[in-house]
């Protein structure tokens, strides 16, 4: 039982990054903007955050609220995602350069930018950044007693601030997205701009809407990625920014799919790491390099899955296409 317990705790660990940053693609792609740089949105916003973390650390400050200062580290991942988002908001946007292309230059960016920013703060080759272990939350810092049963192990074997905001944001993107004008205004200017634009709204203000929501949302997955890493920041999210846009797209650009798809791409990517305490998986004893068929898990079932559901997938209609005010 407790290999289970730690199995679906794992899955839950490693589907709130994908959930996250597949939420922001979404709002991004429904706005009609293809925002391709989740990755390195997620790389400065765990940047920031976990550099935060870390000082907090060495100045002794996590003492008395510690749950407080990893609010606080959350609230300065979603801020640097959503102003580094804003790049290619304008590129995009008020540009009306080529979305891919300059989503594609900031995910090279990014890693540069976190390379040279460590470096100046922890010195030359210092490129790992300690995440301190108050973060998560434990039993203990509850006042509660220990305990190892299934469920304890499975709530807080893993558990940090990032799951529960990920809960309330998933609730509110449902919200927000089919309850609210704003969504009804966010999806018409991804489906049909000039509609849009002809019942008087501002196409451009909604869409740097959608891309800042992005922004924000793929920040805070950076956070949740290094967190459910556990080794540390080390200037990559391991190709987790576009794991999230299969999983968007998976998903068919509706937050509940794609929690879905989250919960169960997360799902191989644990099974691919507990592989050798699975007693009824192969063991491929007699393959060289065995350990890394498992760990190809989760990358192949998004190449499979997304070629059985490509032709089902709905894509928002005007997405990574500029919108011309002039045009008809």
């Amino acid at each position: 039982m407790n290999i289970l317990a730690d199995i679906l705790s794992g899955t839950i660990l490693f589907a709130i990054p994908l959930l996250l940053v597949a939420l922001g693609g979404m709002f991004s792609e429904r706005s009609g903007v293809v925002n391709i740089a989740l990755e390195g949105i997620m790389l400065v916003g765990a940047l920031t955050s976990c550099l935060f973390l870390s000082l907090m650390e060495k100045a002794g400050l996590h003492g008395m609220h510690p749950q407080l200062l990893a609010f606080l580290a959350i609230l300065i991942a979603a801020v640097t995602g959503m102003l580094f988002s804003m790049l290619l908001a304008f590129a995009a946007i008020k540009l009306k350069a080529d979305q891919t292309i300059g989503g594609t230059a900031l995910n090279m960016l990014a890693p540069a930018v976190a390379i040279v920013v460590t470096w100046a703060i922890q010195g030359q080759g210092q490129t790992t950044i300690l995440i301190p272990g108050w973060v998560r939350i434990t039993q203990e810092s509850l006042g509660m007693a220990t305990s190892q049963d299934f469920f304890s192990r499975l709530i807080f074997k893993s558990l940090y601030l990032t799951t529960p905001i990920a809960i309330l944001i998933l609730v509110a993107s449902v919200i927000i997205l089919y309850k609210t004008k704003t969504g009804l205004r966010l999806r018409a200017c991804g489906e049909h701009p000039q509609a849009a634009d002809s019942v008087g709204i501002n196409v451009y203000h909604m869409r740097y809407l959608g891309v800042a929501i992005s922004g924000f949302l793929g920040g805070i997955g950076g956070l949740a990625y290094s967190l459910a890493a556990g080794s540390g920041y080390q200037s990559t999210v391991a190709g987790y920014g576009f794991l999230a846009l299969a999983v968007m797209i998976f998903g068919n650009w509706k937050p509940l799919n794609i929690l879905g798809a989250s919960l169960f791409f997360a799902l191989f990517k644990i099974v691919g790491s507990y592989a050798g305490s699975i007693p009824f998986l192969p063991k491929f004893t007699n393959v060289k390099s065995s350990e890394y068929i498992y760990l190809m898990l989760p990358y192949i079932v998004t190449m499979i899955l997304l070629i059985l559901t490509s032709k089902r997938s709905r894509a928002p209609k005007a997405e990574g296409i500029p919108y011309d005010k002039g045009g008809r």
